[in-house]
């Protein structure tokens, strides 16, 4: 998210689940970017042979925004200790304080 806040044209992030894929891709297009989530049966599967189970276009703005409000009610929910349980995984505070200077300096 923070590469399209700083003006990069596409990003895309996957998250991995046990059989399955999902590829989030990101298109900038001036103020508008546009969102695509793929399903991928397996995960190294090219994106032309997937399912795209979800799509919308959002201004830049807005998905900054929606983006940082998940992750402060997830750490509002289950804190940084209960985000580490579920996954296994560091909550990206960093990430998000950097996210949060950038869209609003």
């Amino acid at each position: 998210m923070a590469r399209l806040v700083e003006g990069e044209t596409e990003t895309h992030v996957q998250f991995e689940a046990e059989l399955t894929a999902y590829r989030w891709i990101f298109h900038r297009e001036g103020e508008s970017s546009r969102i695509r989530v793929l399903e991928l049966r397996h995960s190294g599967e090219h994106d032309s042979r997937v399912t795209e189970i979800w799509s919308s276009q959002l201004s830049t703005d807005e998905l900054a925004r929606a983006v940082i409000r998940c992750f402060d009610e997830v750490e509002r929910t289950y804190g940084e200790s209960g985000y580490r349980g579920k996954g296994d995984e560091h909550f990206p505070r960093a990430e998000l304080e950097a996210l949060r200077r950038l869209w609003h300096p």
